[in-house]
C-alpha cells in the first residue's frame, strides 16, 4: 500500500506530465493555427471568381490559375487510381494472409523505408522508369505513376493499422459461423476498417498533392494556357506554380502567389476534414 508522501509524489509526477503534454499540445496547435491563419491572411485578398477561372498570363503575374487547379485535380486523381487498389490490396495480404516470418518481416521494413525515402528521389526515379524506360514521356500518367510509387507506404500501412484494430472476435465468430477467410474480410473485416483506412489513404493523397520535387521531373509545366486533355498531356500544378513563381519570375506578384497556397492548402484540408468527419460519423454506427 502506498504510502501518504509517496501517492503526494505520484500526483505530482501526473499533473506535472497532464500539464508538459497539454503545452506542448497547444504549441503544436497555435503553429498549425499560425502557419494556417497566415497564408489565409495573405492570400485571401486575391481569392475571386476570376483568379480561380482565369488562365496565367504575363508569366502568371497576373490572371487565374484555372488550368494549374484542373492539372492537379488530374495527377491526384492519377495518383489515387494507382495507389489506393495497390495499397490497400497489399495491406489486406500483409494483415490477413501473410505468413509471420522473415520474408513478412522483411516486405515490411521495406515498406517502412520506402516511407523515408526523400521525394526528389521518387522524382528521379519517376524520370528514369517512367519517363524514359517505360517511353510515356513527361505527362500526368508518368507524374500520377511516380506519386502512387510515393503514397503507396501510407496507404499500406494505413491499411494495416486500421485491421490490425478490428477485435479478433468478430473474424472468429464470422468464421464458425461457416464464412469463408475472403468472405470474412469482405462483408466483416474490411466494412469495421474502412474509416482508418480511408482516412490513412486521404492523408496520404493530401501529401501526394502538395509534393514539387516528384513532379517537377515527370511532367509539371511553367505555363500552360489550356486545360489537360488527356493522361499522356503535360500539365501545371499548384505546388510547382507557387515553386515556379517565387523562384523563376522576377518581380512575382505575391497575392497571386499567397492566393495559389491558399487554394492549395484549403483544399487539402476540406479533403482532410471531409474524411474525419466521415470517419468519425462512421465510428459511431460500428459497436464491438
Amino acid at each position: 500500500m502506498m504510502t501518504p508522501s509517496r501517492r503526494r509524489k505520484a500526483r505530482i509526477a501526473e499533473t506535472t506530465a497532464r500539464m508538459l503534454l497539454g503545452s506542448m499540445a497547444l504549441i503544436v496547435v497555435g503553429i498549425a493555427l499560425f502557419v494556417v491563419g497566415y497564408i489565409v491572411y495573405r492570400g485571401a485578398g486575391a481569392l475571386d471568381w476570376q483568379f480561380l477561372t482565369d488562365v496565367p498570363r504575363n508569366r502568371g503575374r497576373e490572371g487565374g490559375i484555372f488550368p494549374v487547379v484542373i492539372g492537379t485535380v488530374w495527377v491526384v486523381g492519377g495518383t489515387a487510381a494507382f495507389a489506393l487498389p495497390v495499397g490497400i490490396l497489399a495491406g489486406v495480404y500483409l494483415s490477413e494472409y501473410a505468413p509471420k516470418g522473415f520474408a513478412t518481416r522483411a516486405v515490411r521494413l521495406a515498406i517502412t523505408n520506402m516511407a523515408g525515402v526523400p521525394s526528389i528521389v521518387y522524382g528521379l526515379f519517376g524520370l528514369a522508369a517512367f519517363v524514359l524506360l517505360a517511353g510515356i514521356g513527361r505527362s500526368i500518367l508518368a507524374a500520377a505513376l511516380t506519386l502512387a510509387c510515393m503514397t503507396l507506404p501510407v496507404v499500406i500501412t494505413a491499411t494495416e493499422e486500421a485491421l490490425r484494430q478490428i477485435p479478433q472476435d468478430l473474424r472468429q465468430a464470422s468464421l464458425a459461423l461457416g464464412a469463408t477467410k475472403f468472405r470474412m474480410i469482405r462483408t466483416v473485416v474490411l466494412p469495421a476498417a474502412a474509416p482508418g483506412i480511408i482516412t490513412g489513404s486521404i492523408l496520404g493523397l493530401a501529401r501526394a498533392a502538395g509534393e514539387t520535387a516528384p513532379i517537377l521531373f515527370t511532367g509539371a509545366v511553367f505555363q500552360m494556357r489550356r486545360i489537360p486533355d488527356s493522361p499522356l498531356s503535360q500539365f501545371m500544378a499548384l505546388p510547382y506554380h507557387i515553386y515556379t513563381q517565387v523562384t523563376s519570375v522576377p518581380e512575382w506578384n505575391p497575392d497571386l502567389v499567397w492566393g495559389t497556397a491558399l487554394v492549395l492548402v484549403g483544399g487539402v484540408s476540406l479533403v482532410s476534414v471531409a474524411a474525419a468527419t466521415w470517419r468519425a460519423f462512421q465510428r459511431r454506427k460500428i459497436a464491438w
